[in-house]
């Protein structure tokens, strides 16, 4: 009997140990929804996706504006940085560099295969690295403005001639908080 007993207490003692991590992690589960920290989590990807959805659906409406060297409105025509930043900026309030090389290098690096809407996409067409940049609008698409002669226009990334020229994917940083770096008036 009295080794069952120990048995007994061995079994419970070791059960209440195990508790603590359990018990902390409902008490951390329990603070997340006392704090709303879930229902914030969400709606930032919410935000995210919103934001990126309004760049994709602004960048549409201006299809078939006339490319230009150094262009940067719909009025005069759009170069490729010059498209990327007037998106950005009427979008989302974010002013990126005018090149698409300065562009390439105040945005963060991801994978190809990490690509989502509003992100965007080099290409190396003018033998240098990041010489074109257009905008990721999903399913292996991309909208820009391409050269002199052409208008802006949405084309696969599958097509032989991107993909022999593809530079890198980028995401802007502070899609989600474009707050932080607004146009200053």
């Amino acid at each position: 009997m009295i080794r069952w007993l120990c048995i007994f207490l061995l079994l419970a003692s070791a059960g209440a140990q195990a508790a603590p991590p359990a018990v902390a992690q409902d008490d951390l589960q329990q603070f997340i929804v006392d704090q709303g920290l879930v229902t914030q989590l969400q709606q930032m990807g919410h935000t995210v996706t919103d934001r990126a959805s309004d760049l994709v659906v602004n960048a549409m409406g201006f299809l078939g504006v006339p490319y230009r060297r150094g262009g940067n409105s719909a009025e005069t025509g759009f170069d490729c940085s010059g498209f990327v930043r007037a998106m950005y900026q009427t979008t989302i309030g974010l002013v990126l560099p005018r090149r698409a090389n300065e562009q390439a290098a105040a945005t963060e690096k991801i994978d190809k295969q990490d690509l989502q809407p509003g992100d965007l996409v080099f290409f190396n067409t003018m033998k240098r690295a990041f010489s074109h940049v257009g905008i990721y609008i999903g399913e292996g698409k991309f909208i820009h403005s391409p050269k002199p002669g052409a208008q802006v226009r949405v084309e696969s990334m599958a097509q032989r001639y991107w993909q022999r020229r593809f530079d890198g994917a980028r995401r802007v940083v502070g899609l989600s908080d474009a707050e932080l770096s607004p146009e200053t008036p």
